[in-house]
Formats: C-alpha cells, sequence, structure tokens
C-alpha cells in the first residue's frame, strides 16, 4: 500500500487525527506502534465497532497496535461491580468478540493492565505525571472514565485514573493513540505533557461516539457522557450478540422522527456502522403504493431522501434491523460454535453491570 492511500486508510471514518502532519510522517518510517486502551465492562455494544473497525484499519495502514485491557481501569471505575475476577473474564471475552468480527486475525497484540502495574517504573511515571498537573486539570479529564466531572469526588482513587491512562503511553512507548472522542482529554494532556516533559508526543485519533437508542423525551442535551450508547442502560443498546428479533424490537421503539437527521440514532447506525463499510447498500422494502422497494448507495443519499420524508422512519428501521440482523450473524455463529467464547459470554450476561 502506498504511503497516500496507507493515510488515507488510517484516518477513514475518524473524527479527527491530531495531527494528521504527524500521522503522514509516523508512517513513513518501518515501525510505528499504536494502541487502545479498553476497559472490560459488559456485553459488546455495536457502538464498540466503531473502534474495533478502526483498529484493524491502522493495523492494515501499517501501525503495530496493541489492544490494553484495561482491567485495573475498569476496577478504579467501579465497572462490573468492581470484581477483578469477572473483569478479567470480560477481558477475554472482548478478545474473542473482536475474533468474531474479524478485526483480529490473529495480529493484535493484548496487553493486560497487570503488565504495566507490577513495574516501579509505570508508577513512576504515573507520579511524574500526577506532579505535572493541577487537581482542577484531572478532575477535568474524569470525562474519560465515562463519568460527569462532579463525579470525581466519589472516591479519591478516580483521581488516579487519568493519571495513570497518560502513563500507559509513555511506559509502552507509543507513536499512535486510538479512542472515541471521550478519551480525547487523555490524549491531549499526554500530548502537553510530552511537550513539557521533552517525550515523544503522541498521535491521537479519534472515532466518533454512538448515541443510545433514547425516547424523545430523553434526547435533552449534546453531553456525550449522556448521550452515547451505554450498556448499563440496556433498552437503549444494541448488543452484537443480539438475535434478529431483540434487534428489531429495539430498534423499532427507538427514537426517529421523521424527515430529522440531527440526533436521530438510527440515522447515526447508518453513518457510523452501515456505510462505513464502503461496499454497503441500504436495501429498503416497502409496499408499491409507497414507492417500492429501494437501494440507497450511500450514506448522502440516505440523508437527502429521509430529510425530504421520501423515506418513512418504519420502513428505515426495518431496513436497518435486517442490515444490522446480516451484519452481526457471524458474531452469532462463533458464539455458538466456540466453546470458551460461549461460557464467557454467559459470565457476562450474568454480571451486574455498573456505571
Amino acid at each position: 500500500m502506498e504511503l497516500d492511500e496507507r493515510v488515507k486508510v488510517a484516518m477513514r471514518n475518524a473524527v479527527e487525527t491530531v495531527t494528521l502532519s504527524e500521522l503522514f510522517e509516523l508512517l513513513k518510517r518501518d515501525e510505528v506502534k499504536g494502541y487502545i486502551g479498553v476497559e472490560p465492562s459488559g456485553l459488546f455494544h455495536v457502538g464498540w465497532i466503531i473502534w474495533a473497525k478502526k483498529l484493524r484499519d491502522l493495523m492494515d495502514a501499517g501501525v503495530k497496535m496493541k489492544v490494553l485491557e484495561a482491567t485495573w481501569h475498569a476496577w478504579v471505575n467501579d465497572k462490573l461491580g468492581g470484581n477483578l475476577e469477572t473483569i478479567h473474564s470480560c477481558a477475554k471475552y472482548i478478545e474473542h468478540v473482536l475474533k468474531a468480527l474479524g478485526i483480529d486475525r490473529g495480529d493484535v497484540e493484548y496487553v493486560k493492565a497487570e503488565d504495566l502495574v507490577n513495574s516501579s517504573e509505570y508508577w513512576k511515571l504515573v507520579l511524574t505525571i500526577a506532579k505535572s498537573l493541577s487537581l482542577a486539570r484531572v478532575r477535568r479529564a474524569i470525562t474519560i472514565m465515562g463519568r460527569k466531572e462532579s463525579e470525581s469526588i466519589l472516591d479519591f482513587s478516580k483521581l488516579i485514573y487519568p493519571c495513570m491512562q497518560v502513563a500507559d503511553i509513555f511506559y509502552m512507548d507509543l507513536d499512535v493513540c486510538l479512542g472515541g472522542t471521550d478519551q480525547r482529554k487523555a490524549h491531549m494532556l499526554a500530548r502537553e505533557i510530552a511537550e513539557k516533559k521533552g517525550w515523544k508526543k503522541p498521535v491521537a485519533i479519534h472515532t466518533p461516539l454512538l448515541i443510545g437508542l433514547r425516547p424523545p423525551a430523553e434526547v435533552k442535551s449534546l453531553d456525550e457522557v449522556d448521550l452515547k450508547m451505554s450498556k448499563s442502560k440496556p433498552e437503549t443498546c444494541i448488543f452484537v450478540h443480539d438475535t434478529p428479533e431483540e434487534i428489531a424490537k429495539k430498534i423499532n421503539a427507538a427514537y426517529c422522527p421523521i424527515r430529522v437527521v440531527e440526533l436521530n440514532p438510527i440515522i447515526e447506525i447508518c453513518k457510523h456502522i452501515l456505510f462505513a463499510n464502503p461496499d454497503f447498500k441500504l436495501y429498503v422494502r416497502r409496499e408499491e403504493k409507497y414507492g417500492g422497494d429501494v437501494y440507497i448507495e450511500s450514506f448522502s443519499e440516505l440523508v437527502k431522501l429521509y430529510s425530504k420524508g421520501g423515506l418513512h422512519p418504519q420502513d428505515l428501521k426495518r431496513a436497518v434491523s435486517e442490515s444490522l440482523s446480516n451484519m452481526l450473524s457471524p458474531v452469532r455463529r462463533y458464539f455458538e460454535s466456540n466453546a470458551e467464547a460461549k461460557r464467557l459470554l454467559e459470565t457476562m450476561k450474568r454480571a451486574s453491570i455498573t456505571r
């Protein structure tokens, strides 16, 4: 793959790259190291497919990617009831999901948080970073945990989390950080501290967050902590294991106002999940009196048609349900045929999902 094409693949479907010129220079090198930190926190929902596909893109572009299984981070963040044994089971379950999605083709390197926290050098880094930040600066970064700034007072460990996440980057000597837009504050902290200390400044690539399937009364703000799809609210969330019937039921109940594109979760699924595949076409089945069946070949075509009232919400919902079900069928088959994956899935279904 030529350099220009590698850069294009690395950037596609991302919200931002900080910075493009730095990424371009990085990809000229023989070895580029990147990572994404993943909190093992419960069942894998379709919003996570966005970062998973970008993980694959970066590997295809030549970046050696690590997946940090952020078990200690999940423990600090009170995920899965703070039960480390369950959190570790969840980390293994996520490995299986990435294989089922075709993201991990045997070339993803998994790093356990224990490999980091067992090192005194790691904790020296954590403290060095903490000494470079004010309390107010750390509190503003609490949103990387999926929490609001006001929640930083839940317990003191919450204030350690941002320092740990920044330390992860420097301890693993990374060139590229991947995450959703909710991780931007951590990545910008890392870049600021790198500049202050004369350390290597990482490039940050951010992917969009998928909003939940909220009814209209709940769509009140643009706060990404409130709006993003969350496994702690399963009725607003589509999991990669959901049956076609479950997917159809959830989508049928989703917020999808006629002609409204902004903050419409069904339109967002089309944009970030379905049409993220450049070969995807949305097949909409309709009665002849409503215009008959139609193939929608691009997201821009969908927006134009829907915003003008040329596509009814129920027809769109049915088409999206069918397309999502088809896309996720390999995941369902994988978890039916792999005994360990099936066992871990049952463990996760029984686990207590906590914010």
